[in-house]
């Protein structure tokens, strides 16, 4: 009769000796050479023949060892699932390799694995955070209408330079300090907005016309990452110091400009097609609501952020850490080194640590994520690859459904979107908990307040 012993032998590692005797594993070994003559292709005899004697001689120790190693994990298995004991990932054998086994000497074996056990931790959900209410400012609104405007404008060419939204196209030629043109040099074309250039030298292009030739030093031209760009567009590694000492003519081969959009309703149509807007007033407003929305889910996600921070720094959680150190050692396609599982270890405790504590989260407020949440999911996703440019009667057509369909049959997309949605409805739960207390920022103070998101 098989038995598991368990004694403890580091913080919160157990060690787990199963013991089988013969009679465990014995019957199973010489049923499963039985099936093995029967399947065997042995050249000279016919399928089934072969004698018991030649099988056991051939197949029988790699069998034999197959069933024991099969009876011993049988046992630990139950012996886990009887105890509930809950482990880190799966028990590591210990010198398996001691154990002699020999087919023509079955005896009682003993296997000994070490397991990591969870630990117990509470978590404190009464958390305080500040929601922050981003301040929209008329510049904002002004921008963001600008914006509109010139996308929905049309191109024209005019004669001259007048405006640093113009766009230059225009024929970079490499010439020496003399202003002679360097054989061989560069000579690439390109296109550029006026309002790149450096701000002391944009007064030399305005006026100017199609096929004027401009003198250009490159590092006086442009400034930081604009001049990074033209670099690396002309071919040339910015990481080589006075590479932007070069001189060149610039030859304006077409000027372009696009005239922005007027306000009117065809406009305000084209830009917002599912809103009826017959004003200035109504989609100066419109603007300005989706620029709120923008900044009430960064508010939101803000928020998820500091309960993240919080609930991590606030729990404590005893962790295995040899066990798990030597379990990353052994686990995993890749062999690690001791070094690189040290460099690992505290991001790996990290994330374990979040798995816990959300997991526990979970279970306790009965977090659900059904089908049905799944399939909306794949839908918004679609609408937002689309622009959101579907109105709702959109909404109700076949494709889409047979869009979320396959979404639904693709496996990955399910478990990916099964996590992303129970952390966020987690989130949110939490977030309607928490005492919130409200502050004013400007766009700048937040955006420097966003910590980078590790946990969705």
């Amino acid at each position: 009769m098989a038995t598991v012993i368990r004694e403890n032998i580091g913080n919160l590692t157990d060690k787990l000796t199963v013991q089988i005797s013969k009679d465990d594993y014995l019957k199973n070994f010489e049923q499963s050479l039985k099936k093995y003559a029967k399947s065997a292709n042995i050249p000279g005899f016919r399928k089934g023949m072969v004698p018991a004697g030649m099988i056991k001689k051939m197949y029988g120790q790699s069998v034999f060892g197959d069933e024991v190693l099969r009876t011993v994990e049988t046992k630990l298995n139950e012996y886990l699932t009887k105890e509930q004991l809950e482990i880190f990932a799966q028990p590591l054998p210990i010198n398996i390799a001691e154990n002699n086994l020999d087919m023509n000497n079955p005896t009682d074996y003993a296997f000994a694995f070490e397991v990591g056990l969870k630990p117990n931790f509470t978590v404190d959900t009464n958390i305080a955070v500040t929601r922050y209410k981003i301040n929209v400012t008329d510049k904002m609104v002004n921008d963001e209408v600008d914006r509109l405007q010139r996308r929905f404008g049309k191109m024209t060419e005019p004669e001259t330079v007048t405006d640093e939204e113009t766009m230059l196209n225009v024929t970079f030629t490499e010439v020496d300090n003399e202003g002679n043109v360097i054989e061989n040099g560069i000579n690439k074309p390109n296109s550029v907005l006026v309002k790149y250039f450096a701000p002391s030298f944009k007064n030399n292009l305005l006026g100017k016309r199609k096929d004027d030739i401009i003198d250009v030093h490159l590092a006086t031209a442009f400034e930081d990452k604009e001049l990074d760009v033209i670099l690396d567009d002309l071919g040339l590694d910015k990481n080589i110091a006075g590479i932007a000492d070069k001189h060149f003519k610039l030859t304006i081969t077409k000027i372009g400009l696009v005239e922005k959009a007027a306000m009117n309703e065809e406009f305000f149509l084209a830009a917002y097609p599912n809103k009826e807007i017959k004003t200035e007033e109504d989609f100066r407003n419109a603007v300005k609501e989706d620029i709120e929305a923008y900044f009430v889910s960064q508010s939101n996600n803000q928020i998820h952020d500091q309960i993240y921070h919080h609930l991590l720094d606030h729990t404590t959680i005893n962790f295995p850490e040899e066990f798990l150190k030597r379990w990353m050692l052994t686990s995993g396609e890749q062999k690690k080194t001791v070094e690189e599982v040290e460099q690992e270890f505290p991001s790996f405790i990290n994330s374990l640590k979040w798995t816990l504590i959300s997991s526990k989260l979970a279970e306790e407020n009965k977090i659900e994520v059904l089908p049905d949440d799944i399939r909306t999911f794949a839908k918004q996703q679609l609408f937002q690859y689309m622009g959101n440019q579907l109105n709702v009667l959109d909404e109700q057509q076949q494709w889409i459904e047979d869009y979320a369909d396959k979404m639904m049959k693709d496996k990955k997309f399910v478990e990916d979107s099964y996590h992303r949605i129970s952390t966020e409805k987690l989130f949110q739960l939490l977030a309607d908990k928490a005492s919130a207390k409200e502050e004013s920022i400007s766009a700048e103070d937040f955006a420097s307040k966003l910590h980078h998101h590790h946990h969705h």
